[in-house]
Order: C-alpha cells, then sequence, then structure tokens
C-alpha cells in the first residue's frame, strides 16, 4: 500500500472506522430490540386493553410519531439532565431511537392484529383457550408474518437514525469517518466507504427479515 492512498489511510484508521462501526450495530440492535419489545407491548395495548390502556397507548403513539428523531436525541441528552437524570450519551440515543421505533411497531402491530379474521379469535376462544393463549398460539403468529415488512423497514430507518446520535457525541460510524476525514481530506472515498457500510448492514437486516418472512409463509388464511 502506497502511503496517501486511500487503502493506506483506510488500513491506518481501521480502528477507529471499526469502534464507530461497532457503536453503530450496538444502537441498532439495542433499540430495535427495545422497539419491538416494547411495540408488540404496547400494540397489544392499542388493541385489547382497557380504555385508560388504549388511551394512553395511543397519546403516546402519535406523539412520538408526530416527534422528529433529533428532537427526542436532544431531549433525551439534555432534558433529562434538567430533571437530574443523567444518562450517557450512547444511551440516550439508543432510547430516544427504541422509544420512537417503539410507536411505530405498536401501531403496525395493531394493524396486523386487527387484519386477522375475527373468526381466528372466536374459534379460539370456542375450543376453551384462555386469552393468553389465544393471542399467543392463534393470533401472534399470523400477525408477525403481518407485520414483518414494515417491522423490517423500522430497523432501517433505525440504523439510518444512529447517524444523528454524533449531534450528542457518540462515535458512531458516520461521525468516525468524519474523523478520518480531516485528518487526510478524502472526503468522497470515506463518505463511499461509510456508505458501502450502511448498505451491508441494512442489506443483511432485510435479508434476516425476508428469512423471516419465508418462515412464517405457511400461515396462510
Amino acid at each position: 500500500m502506497t502511503p496517501g492512498s486511500f487503502l493506506f489511510e483506510a488500513w491506518q484508521a481501521r480502528q477507529g472506522l471499526l469502534s464507530g462501526l461497532g457503536v453503530t450495530l450496538l444502537s441498532s440492535i439495542f433499540s430495535i430490540v427495545m422497539a419491538t419489545i416494547c411495540g408488540l407491548a404496547m400494540g397489544v395495548a392499542l388493541t385489547f386493553g382497557w380504555w385508560w390502556l388504549r388511551l394512553l397507548s395511543r397519546l403516546y403513539v402519535d406523539l412520538m410519531r408526530g416527534i422528529p428523531v433529533l428532537v427526542l436525541i436532544l431531549f433525551t441528552y439534555y432534558g433529562l439532565a434538567l430533571f437530574g437524570i443523567n444518562v450517557a450519551a450512547f444511551w440516550a440515543g439508543v432510547i430516544a431511537l427504541g422509544a420512537f421505533a417503539t410507536a411505530h411497531v405498536a401501531e403496525n402491530f395493531r394493524g396486523a392484529v386487527e387484519s386477522v379474521p375475527a373468526g381466528q379469535m372466536e374459534a379460539a376462544k370456542a375450543i376453551g383457550l384462555t386469552f393468553p393463549r389465544r393471542l399467543w398460539y392463534v393470533i401472534m403468529p399470523q400477525a408477525f408474518r403481518r407485520m414483518l415488512p414494515p417491522w423490517v423497514n423500522t430497523g432501517l430507518e433505525i440504523v439510518k437514525g444512529t447517524t444523528l446520535l454524533s449531534i450528542i457525541g457518540v462515535v458512531e460510524l458516520l461521525l468516525a469517518s468524519q474523523q478520518v476525514m480531516a485528518r487526510n481530506y478524502m472526503i468522497v472515498d470515506f463518505y463511499l466507504l461509510a456508505t458501502a457500510m450502511y448498505l451491508i448492514i441494512n442489506f443483511a437486516l432485510a435479508q434476516l427479515g425476508g428469512l423471516l418472512e419465508r418462515r412464517f409463509s405457511y400461515l396462510r388464511y
């Protein structure tokens, strides 16, 4: 590798870039897991909860979907500190992204549940299944298959949303790339490298979604 070439500079900066890539992956995974778990719970509340629980869930969903992600990130990091709650920048970003995506997952799950024919729930009730069993064995598998495509889209948005964490000082992939560019001025080369890395991450996530969709493709009602 010739000193001053792109490959040489990329090799010299490999630790910083890999560290930024790791932060992007971890923040994306934690946010997606949080959004999936909380979103499914909130989706159940939106569909089957008591009226006050449905109201609170609806207020949360509408509020989170109407606030820009950047505002949520800034509020989580700086706003909570005003109340004496100090959160590390990384976890503040994860919480903000997860809270934003939770609203989308909840709404997607609600729509998926309501798209399942009502006769499925009635048939499960007729054979004596309790509500948790009806939900777990009958409704959830069918709803999960229907919500997979929008869930994948939400995951892709989270990965792209991690680029906003740099505003609170989190050195994720994009900021790590910009730090390298500030030293060698190879702006186009390292932006293309960062783009390729994001494409690989999102392609892998899309393939995972496709694999899960094929896994649940036998559920056709």
